[in-house]
């Protein structure tokens, strides 16, 4: 049996020349979120805003 895995932005099927998306469209959407901080990565915070120090 074969698992078709989805697309993380759209759900539809994955295309191999997109891996791990379905197009170039969910591709560029993904990388959007990442340079819009749409992402974060848990742990503590890098810099303190109200101290203004690292």
């Amino acid at each position: 049996m074969t698992i078709t895995r989805k697309c993380p932005v759209c759900g539809k099927p994955r295309r191999e020349e997109h891996s791990p998306f379905c197009s170039t469209r969910c591709k560029d959407r993904d990388l959007v979120r990442w340079l819009d901080d749409g992402y974060a990565i848990p742990g503590p915070p890098a810099f303190d805003e109200e101290e203004g120090k690292a």
